[in-house]
C-alpha cells in the first residue's frame, strides 16, 4: 500500500516525488521502473540534447506568418515555463533537494543562426520581435563576419565570408544533464522514506472500488509478480505513458494516439573542435522535417569530459521507448483512436516522406548536413550515435509537438504525453498535475509551493523587477552568474 505511485524513474516522476515529498513529508511515494537504473530513457544525457529550452534560440517557436510577421507566442510561454523550472532548481539547491548544481546545470550560450539574405532578414526580424520583452533582454543580433568568427571559430573555418550569415546571441542559457538532475531528486526522495523498485514493470492498472488503483508489477529477471495498491498513480514512462493509460481504461485517453520518431545523432569528443565551439547553436527547419528536428550543434558537458553534438536526424522503429518492444505501435492502436491515426497518416505524407529520406541517409551524408555548420568537419572525427525514443501525440487526426497532460476526471491517475520542450517544463507540468489531482489540497499547499517558484501564477513577462529578482537568486543557487 502506498499514497503516491509513480512509474518511471525520469526526470518527470524524479520532479513530481520531490515536490510532493517536500508538500507532504510523511506520504508514502513509491517510484516502480522497468529498466535497473533511473534516467535510462528520454532522460539520460545522451538520448536528449541537454538544452534548458528557454525559447532563446529554437526558430520553431518563432514562425514566420503568412503576413511576413514573427510569432512569438510559443517561445514566450517556454520561457516562462522553464523560468518556473529554474526558480525549483534553485529553491532545491537552497534547501538541499539537490547538491552541487554544477553536476547537472551550466552556463552557455543559446544562440540561432542562419545564412543568406532571406535567413537573415527573418532572424533580424525576430529579433525585433522579442526585443522588448525582459525574458529575451541582453540578446545580441550579430551580421558582421569577423564577430561571428570570434565567437564561434569552429563555424567560421572554411566558410564563405561573402555569403550574409547573422547570429542571435544569448549568452545567459543553459546546458543540462537532466540524467545527474533526476539521480539527484530521486536521491532526496528515498533519503526521506520514498521506496523505489527497480527492474519492476507494470503489467496492468486496475481501479477498485474505494477509487484506489491496484499495479500489477512483474520483476523483469526473476518473472516474480507483486501488487501494489495507491491512492494516487502518476504515469511519467515516456512513450510507454500511452500505453499504461490505455490499460487503465480511463475515458479521458480515449481517441489518443502516439507515432514514435527516433534520433541520430553526430557525437564529437576531438579537444582541438570542443575547445573552438562552446555554445548551442540552433538553426532553421528542414522544410517538411518535423519541428522538432531543427539542426543544431551543442556543446555538452557530460560526467565531466567535453562533447560536441550535431542533429538530431530521424530514425524509426515501432518501439515506444528505446528499450521497449517492437509490438509497442500495433498494440497502442485502439478502436478509439484508428480514425484518427489514419487521418494523421493523410495529414503528414510530408512527413512520412522526410522519415523515408531520413532512413537512407548514410554517415557521409550526414556529415554533410554537419557541414553547413562547420564546413570544415572530418567525418573521421564524428560517431553515430542513437538517441532517445519520442512518441508524439496524436489526437484528431493531427500530430501535436507539444507535451500533453491526460487525468482522471477525479483526479486519481494522470499521466504525460509527448515530447517537446519536455524535461526543461517538468516542474510547470506537474504543479498542473497537482492542481488538477490534488485540488482539494492545493490551495493549502500554495505558500509552501511560493517558496519553491516566488513567481507561481505571475507572468514574468509583465513583472520585469520580479524577474530580475528571481532571476539574480536563481543564477547565485545554481552557480550560473
Amino acid at each position: 500500500m502506498t499514497d503516491v505511485a509513480l512509474i518511471g524513474a525520469g526526470i518527470m516522476s524524479a520532479t513530481l516525488g520531490a515536490i510532493l515529498r517536500r508538500l507532504e513529508p510523511d506520504a508514502a511515494i513509491t517510484v516502480v521502473e522497468r529498466l535497473d537504473s533511473a534516467a535510462g530513457e528520454s532522460s539520460d544525457p545522451w538520448n536528449n540534447a541537454g538544452t534548458g529550452h528557454a525559447g532563446l534560440c529554437e526558430l520553431f517557436y518563432t514562425p514566420q506568418q503568412p503576413d511576413g510577421s514573427i510569432a512569438t507566442a510559443k517561445a514566450v510561454r517556454v520561457n516562462e515555463q522553464f523560468q518556473v523550472t529554474r526558480q525549483f532548481w534553485a529553491y532545491a539547491v537552497e534547501n538541499g533537494l539537490l547538491e552541487q548544481p554544477r553536476d547537472f546545470v551550466r552556463p552557455i550560450p543559446h544562440v540561432s543562426f542562419v545564412c543568406g539574405a532571406d535567413g537573415v532578414d527573418y532572424l533580424r526580424r525576430r529579433h525585433r520581435a522579442l526585443a522588448d520583452n525582459p525574458l529575451f533582454a541582453g540578446t545580441e543580433f550579430i551580421t558582421d563576419f569577423g564577430e561571428f568568427a570570434a565567437r564561434l571559430p569552429a563555424m567560421a573555418t572554411g566558410r564563405d565570408p561573402g555569403v550574409p550569415v547573422a547570429l542571435d546571441w544569448t549568452a545567459h542559457g543553459t546546458d543540462v544533464d537532466f540524467g545527474a538532475l533526476t539521480g539527484q531528486l530521486l536521491a532526496y526522495g528515498v533519503r526521506h522514506g520514498t521506496a523505489v523498485l527497480f527492474g519492476h514493470e507494470v503489467r496492468s492498472l486496475r481501479r477498485e472500488s474505494d477509487g484506489s488503483w491496484t499495479l500489477t508489477l512483474s520483476h523483469r529477471r526473476t518473472g516474480e509478480t507483486r501488487r501494489l495498491n495507491a491512492k494516487f498513480v502518476f504515469i511519467g514512462a515516456g512513450g510507454a505513458s500511452l500505453g499504461l493509460l490505455q490499460r487503465a481504461g480511463i475515458p479521458e485517453v480515449r481517441g489518443f494516439g502516439g507515432f514514435p520518431i527516433g534520433g541520430v545523432f553526430l557525437r564529437c569528443g576531438a579537444a582541438e573542435l570542443t575547445a573552438a565551439h562552446r555554445a548551442k547553436v540552433y538553426g532553421a527547419p528542414v522544410p517538411g522535417a518535423p519541428l522538432t528536428t531543427a539542426p543544431h550543434l551543442d556543446a555538452r558537458m557530460v560526467n565531466g569530459e567535453s562533447w560536441l553534438l550535431f542533429g538530431p536526424f530521424a530514425g524509426w522503429s515501432p518501439k515506444f521507448l528505446k528499450h521497449g518492444r517492437a509490438t509497442d505501435l500495433p498494440r497502442s492502436v485502439r478502436f478509439d483512436n484508428v480514425r484518427s491515426l489514419l487521418g494523421a497518416g493523410i495529414r503528414e505524407r510530408e512527413l512520412v516522406g522526410y522519415l523515408l529520406r531520413q532512413l537512407r541517409q548514410t554517415h557521409g551524408t550526414r556529415v554533410e548536413a554537419l557541414r553547413e555548420f562547420l564546413p570544415g568537419a572530418d567525418q573521421a572525427d564524428w560517431h553515430q550515435i542513437r538517441a532517445g525514443q519520442r512518441v508524439q501525440v496524436i489526437r484528431g487526426g493531427t500530430l501535436d509537438f507539444d507535451t500533453t497532460i491526460v487525468s482522471a476526471g477525479d483526479g486519481s491517475i494522470a499521466g504525460l504525453l509527448g515530447a517537446s520542450p519536455g524535461a526543461s517544463t517538468a516542474v510547470p507540468a506537474m504543479l498542473e498535475v497537482l492542481a488538477r489531482c490534488f485540488a482539494g489540497k492545493f490551495a493549502g499547499w500554495m505558500p509552501t509551493l511560493k517558496e519553491m517558484v516566488p513567481s507561481l501564477g505571475t507572468r514574468l513577462s509583465d513583472e520585469p523587477a520580479l524577474f530580475e529578482q528571481v532571476w539574480e537568486w536563481g543564477s547565485r543557487q545554481l552557480q550560473l552568474g
